[in-house]
């Protein structure tokens, strides 16, 4: 793309780029034709279509299988059987007949029974088996629905991750577009000093590096907002692929960031909501954490893992129960057959395989017992840093807000100064450019205190969600 060099001008007074970059950043009057996305919508986008969010969804259903394989221990099982056999086996061919019902007394025949011709069968069999003691089963999936439950409340934490993710995508769209105004507010004042300072050079009023030193620092603006620009592009296309829809970008966003007046009132927010039970910030608060559920959940798996390893030295007991039918003719022909029974198994010594479960369990035991204390410490710290950054940005903001008020005044003050001939321009420049870089840090202050807010919530526990309602008074 041609840029305009020199003093940056078009002929029309505003900057050839500010011209092109905009006509792109409305994506040629289409984008400005959409409706504006809401937070709430951005929230709804990516819970469905977020990759993280779909991954951690697909791990818990993975779990949640293995939930289900457990039940081969526990419930019955039933199979049906067919098959088709020949043989001249002495055995074989005297046991088919018999389950035949096709016995004759000259089958006792002794050159019969050792040497008899080749018997045909069809075998046809219903199967009934019922495990009725398998404690390692039983104790398995209770190890399993800890295990789901943590996959879960991990899936949950992940959405909670995600929609702090949205928030800060969302509104850094919208702050960077905030800054592309700002910026060009900015240009446009800078440019007005450098055809100031060019007219009252030719007065002879001042020198001619008055001059020069204006395009220059209007170049320098020019700049910055040429960065700007494309940071707006970047910051869209982060969060439609944040939304997991990269190629969605033609969606229009609030004009602003929230005032900061509005943004006061996320104080009352945050109040009564962290007054709440659930997240009153003490140490016993954080166990209401998605991940802190998910921890304590692995640790209730893995010691259930552990007594199950231990049940593998116990007795075993199964039933079994069975229909058969075999004839020379067809499968589930001929008069059926039935055996019921109970058979009683123990395995006291397997070599080493059980010794080895037992370690490992009892390995992966103590990894899960580090990681849910960890958890809990990790959540703890982190209620104490974000209350503090909360407040901080908060305190910031306030900071920002007076800034540009004295900025703006200290401009219009040196701007009436350097008319009258008692200021250099050097020192109008440095209050336009104080004033420009005020609104930018006061931009930037209410971006960081609104994610500060969805960081905090989601610290105490609760969802970033709550900010849709207030972002939809805004």
């Amino acid at each position: 793309m041609a840029v305009a060099r020199g003093s940056g001008f078009a002929s029309g007074g505003w900057p050839l780029v500010m011209v092109v970059g905009g006509a792109l950043l409305s994506g040629g009057g289409v984008a400005a034709q959409q409706p504006v996305l809401t937070l709430a919508e951005a929230f709804a986008r990516a819970d469905g279509g977020a990759y993280a969010n779909r991954i951690a969804a697909g791990e818990a259903r993975a779990q949640s299988a293995d939930e289900l394989r457990t039940l081969r221990g526990i419930l019955p099982t039933l199979r049906v059987e067919s098959g088709y056999a020949r043989t001249t086996d002495p055995i074989g061919t005297f046991g088919t007949t018999l389950r035949q019902r096709a016995i004759t007394a000259e089958d006792f025949d002794p050159a019969r029974l050792n040497y008899p011709e080749a018997r045909t069968n069809y075998l046809g069999g219903i199967v009934l088996e019922q495990p009725l003691v398998n404690a390692d089963a039983w104790l398995g999936r209770r190890a399993a629905a800890h295990a789901t439950s943590a996959r879960e409340a991990a899936a949950v934490w992940t959405s909670l991750d995600t929609r702090v993710a949205v928030t800060r995508a969302y509104y850094g769209a919208v702050l960077a577009a905030e800054l592309v105004r700002t910026l060009e507010t900015g240009l446009a004042a800078a440019q007005g000093h450098v055809r100031q300072a060019a007219a009252m050079a030719e007065q002879g009023m001042v020198t001619r590096s008055d001059a020069l030193l204006a395009q220059v620092k209007a170049g320098e603006v020019e700049t910055q907002l040429i960065e700007a620009r494309g940071a707006a592009s970047m910051a869209r296309l982060q969060l439609a692929v944040l939304a997991g829809a990269p190629g969605d970008t033609a969606f229009a966003l609030p004009v602003a960031l929230p005032s900061s007046g509005r943004i006061a009132t996320l104080d009352t927010l945050m109040r009564q909501l962290a007054s709440s039970p659930a997240a009153a910030g003490s140490s016993a608060s954080v166990a209401g954490r998605a991940d802190v559920r998910a921890a304590e959940a692995g640790l209730a798996a893995a010691r259930a893992d552990v007594r199950r390893a231990r049940s593998l030295w116990l007795p075993r007991l199964n039933a079994m129960a069975r229909y058969d039918w075999n004839s020379v003719d067809a499968p589930f022909d001929g008069r059926e057959n039935w055996s019921v029974g109970v058979v009683a198994s123990w395995t006291p010594f397997a070599g080493a395989s059980q010794l080895a479960e037992l370690r490992g369990t009892g390995g992966r035991a103590a990894i899960a017992r580090a990681q849910a204390e960890a958890a809990r410490a990790q959540a703890e710290l982190d209620v104490a840093a974000q209350a503090n950054a909360w407040t901080v940005a908060l305190e910031r903001l306030r900071i920002a807000d007076e800034a540009v008020e004295q900025s703006v005044e200290a401009h219009r003050i040196v701007t009436r100064k350097y008319e009258g001939g008692l200021a250099a321009v050097v020192e109008l420049l440095g209050a336009s450019a104080a004033e420009t870089e005020a609104r930018l840090r006061q931009a930037q202050a209410r971006y960081e205190a609104i994610v500060r807010t969805a960081e905090r919530l989601q610290s105490l526990g609760l969802d970033p969600a709550h900010l849709a309602g207030w972002a939809a008074e805004s």
